[in-house]
């Protein structure tokens, strides 16, 4: 197998998951923008041949890499980056190359929040009502009829850049007219008060759930993003049973096959009710695939590349750990060092590390990554780890 890998070298486990694929038997072809000297000795492993652009936006740049490799391999048979802002781009090779995978004439009902809904709906599952933005007069008839607060956020793209909550017709009328979002189509969602699950897992080709996992996060990551806050998250041994019915059903209205999914959705609190947030066709982000590793005491990046390149799954076990992600930011004091929390919690430290500045606003400036047998063992590592002066 031909599988051009695009992005190799950002973010970081992207080298997990190309070594995965050449221990599989592919032949790992990258393309990026980085010089091929800087990529990390084990990335450099994984890869049978590097193709440096300039500039990884220019479609024609990275048309012609495809081209060469094409030309020098053979068929290409895969072309993925696992990373959502690449989606459009990927679709776009793929149709130009017709390769396995999500083409043009789909793609958007994976990027746009507004396409996902109808998806959300067809499948019987409660989702957030949604206004696409055209004019003020009809925001606010929605706005009316869904009661404030809303959320404000653009339609396309991912994390929680530029998603506002909106409590009342001044800030409305103060965020509709920022600047970010003057050439940006957005939407309009009702708020939904609740904690959100994940769905997470593996589809294969044949629409077969291979594996299956689910996060859970307590706070709102719109809110942490807007207030410079700490973040934390729990991967879970167990699946909520809303949860999997909830996304076994969704991933069969996209009728989703040979891909990661990772699926948002609420907890609403009032009731209890699975509300549909958003569907991801990617890995969970930022550390997220090593928790499922730490949980379930497995390789993801194994488990992809052999359902990808040798139609192999095996089979699932329990879940065994609750493996929790602390941030904290520079910008705040806390009441223990580094050295206290090695010295308390011990083993039970899986990884400490400095984030990237692109994701430090949501993700922290650096983090620990534990695992423990109880969530109440969990919690309290957080609130020992993000406690301030």
């Amino acid at each position: 197998m031909n599988f051009i890998f695009f992005s190799p070298h950002f973010p970081q486990n992207s080298t997990d998951f190309c070594l995965a694929l050449k221990h599989a038997g592919a032949n790992v072809l990258g393309i990026g923008d980085a010089d091929y000297d800087v990529l990390n000795p084990v990335l450099k492993s994984a890869l049978t041949e590097y193709y440096r652009v300039s500039n990884m936006e220019d479609y024609d740049q990275v048309l012609r890499a495809t081209g060469f490799f094409t030309h020098k391999y053979g068929k290409i048979d895969r072309f993925e980056s696992l990373n959502e802002y690449w989606l459009e781009l990927e679709a776009n090779i793929r149709t130009d190359f017709n390769i396995v995978g999500t083409k043009n004439d789909f793609i958007q009902n994976l990027k746009r929040k507004s396409l996902m809904k109808s998806f959300f709906e067809k499948a019987g599952v409660q989702t957030v009502q949604c206004h696409k933005y055209k004019d003020k007069k009809s925001a606010l008839k929605f706005i009316r009829e869904v009661g404030f607060p809303v959320v404000v956020k653009p339609d396309s793209g991912s994390g929680a850049g530029f998603t506002y909550k909106i409590d009342n017709e001044a800030e409305f009328e103060a965020i509709v007219t920022d600047k970010h979002l003057q050439n940006t189509e957005f939407i309009i969602e009702e708020f939904v008060d609740g904690i959100i699950l994940t769905y997470d897992g593996l589809v294969d080709i044949d629409g077969k759930i291979v594996f299956e996992n689910s996060h859970l996060f307590e706070q709102s990551i719109m809110q942490v993003v807007n207030t410079d806050d700490n973040l934390y998250y729990f991967c879970l041994p167990d699946i909520d049973p809303k949860v999997r019915e909830a996304g076994r059903a969704i991933l069969k209205a996209f009728d989703v096959r040979e891909k990661f999914f990772h699926l948002e959705l609420f907890q609403r609190k009032r009731d209890n009710a699975i509300v549909a947030l958003e569907m991801n066709m990617r890995p969970p982000g930022a550390w997220m695939t090593d928790a499922i590793n730490y949980s379930h005491d497995t390789n993801i990046y194994k488990r992809w590349a052999e359902m990808i390149v040798q139609r192999k799954a095996d089979k699932q076990g329990k879940g065994k750990y609750f493996t929790g992600y602390a941030s904290r930011k520079n910008r705040k004091n806390y009441d223990f060092s580094h050295e206290d929390i090695l010295k308390t919690f011990g083993d039970k430290i899986l990884y400490f590390n400095e984030i990237e500045d692109i994701f430090s606003r949501a993700m922290g400036n650096r983090a620990y990554q534990f695992r423990t047998k109880t969530y109440d063992e969990a919690k309290a590592m957080v609130e020992y780890i993000q406690k301030e002066k």
